[in-house]
């Protein structure tokens, strides 16, 4: 099926490219050149594990172009609009501009029979607000939002855990989903549930889903507070609680707490919808869940301080990690970033180091000093800080190696990912979040 995918930024791009892999001809559309010019070369914009393979293969193999022109949106069957929808700068409400620009551009070239999927996460009602747009030009929209994990998109888009539609009333919303069906043949046809709804309910899965997702990040972080005043262990009672079926074990991972351009942007602006829709009360939770997830931030930046007996000032702290989370380069609202630029704002000589994420890095917060090879970054270090959960620091970084290139002894175990005793037992002091 030939199919265009309207905005090639993280969610467009894997897009494309994967709709492409499972064998559709596709034609990827943005309004930025230098991105555009990136992609038509095979080069992916931004780090995400299989996303250059498959971005190369499908140019090689000729069913996946990129270019700026919306024009050669014209004669596809089915046309994905994924582009961002930031929070406001002026409130937390989620910016729709681009989304409106897209369909702005678009609707000129749709024709009867086609198919709009939107994909971009957006407030409830946004949908049925442009479905009068999209039927005057004889086309269906849909709405099919994406749940792509950061690190596995690729994964996610090629073989998602579930599909959701929202679509029209009646026949022209059973064609919709038929023609869904067909463009995601190769899961549908594995047994992937693939849900039918209306408009309001499929874009209430998505913010919903990151709400749930944020609130037992949070949950689990609230906890560790309760565990730092009273001794008790977090990574124990996690384990505990998470044994019970109905709880699970998944996402309570206490430490500095979640960021990256969903999360933090998605739960905002859904509190601000329900607001507008006179059902703030329905979510207000969500502002605790948000605050909690912002103090344990200080909360690092503390232990950081106590393990340095009190001052960081003129102190040689190495941070490992910069990305906001492993197996990708994305820095929005990064926690591992906002520990880093704190300390650097104490007084702290500030050392970064990541896998992939230094160049972004450097670019928005260019005060701090960036090494790329993880041993160089941690000689010498007075403090070693754990703030992204790469496997390099995680499981490849055994202690008595990091003895062998400094004398400092303290680390602080931001995502409490290393094994406490293997770290005391070689003269470290250890500090966790909720942990003795």
């Amino acid at each position: 099926m030939k199919l265009s995918v309207i905005g090639c930024g993280y969610l467009g791009a894997v897009h494309a490219a994967a709709m492409a892999s499972i064998g559709h001809e596709v034609v990827g559309i943005d309004v930025d050149q230098r991105k555009i010019d990136a992609l038509s070369k095979g080069e992916a914009p931004f780090f995400e594990p299989g996303l250059q393979e498959i971005l190369t293969a499908g140019i090689a193999a000729g069913n996946l172009r990129f270019t700026t022109d919306m024009a050669e949106a014209a004669g596809a069957k089915v046309h994905f609009v994924g582009v961002g929808t930031p929070q406001q700068k002026d409130s937390d409400a989620a910016d729709l501009t681009y989304v409106n620009g897209a369909f702005d551009g678009l609707l000129p070239y749709l024709a009867p029979g086609d198919i709009v999927a939107g994909k971009s996460t957006v407030p409830v009602g946004t949908a049925a607000s442009l479905a009068p747009r999209v039927s005057e030009t004889g086309a269906t929209l849909v709405w099919n939002p994406e749940f792509l994990r950061e690190g596995y998109a690729v994964q996610d888009t090629v073989d998602p855990d579930r599909l959701v539609a929202g679509v029209p009333s009646g026949e022209e919303g059973e064609i919709a989903a038929s023609v869904l069906r067909e463009v995601y043949h190769p899961s549908v046809a594995k047994g992937t549930p693939f849900i039918v709804t209306d408009y309001a309910t499929a874009e209430l899965v998505k913010v919903s889903a990151n709400a749930f997702l944020a609130t037992k990040i949070s949950f689990i972080n609230a906890m560790a507070e309760i565990a730092e005043v009273t001794g008790a262990d977090v990574t124990q009672l996690a384990d505990a609680i998470g044994h019970d079926a109905r709880i699970g074990r998944r996402f309570l991972g206490a430490g500095i707490g979640f960021g990256g351009g969903c999360l933090p942007k998605d739960i905002r602006a859904f509190s601000a919808r329900a607001e507008e829709l006179g059902r703030g009360e329905s979510v207000a939770f969500l502002r605790q869940v948000d605050e909690i997830n912002l103090r344990r931030r200080d909360r690092a930046v503390q232990l950081v301080v106590d393990g340095l007996g009190g001052s960081v000032y003129e102190k040689k702290v190495t941070v490992l990690g910069a990305a906001f989370k492993p197996h990708s380069d994305d820095i929005r609202d990064s926690p591992a970033l906002d520990v880093a630029v704190r300390l650097h704002g104490l007084g702290a000589t500030v050392t970064v180091t990541d896998p992939a994420a230094i160049e972004n890095a450097r670019r928005i917060h260019p005060q701090l000093t960036y090494v790329e090879d993880r041993d160089e970054a941690i000689r010498d270090a007075d403090a070693l800080v754990l703030v992204t959960e790469w496997d390099e620091y995680r499981r490849q970084l055994p202690p008595e190696h990091a003895s062998s290139l400094t004398d400092g002894r303290v680390v602080v175990d931001g995502r409490n990912g290393l094994d406490a005793a293997a770290w005391r037992a070689a003269g470290w002091a250890y500090y966790g979040m909720g942990r003795p």
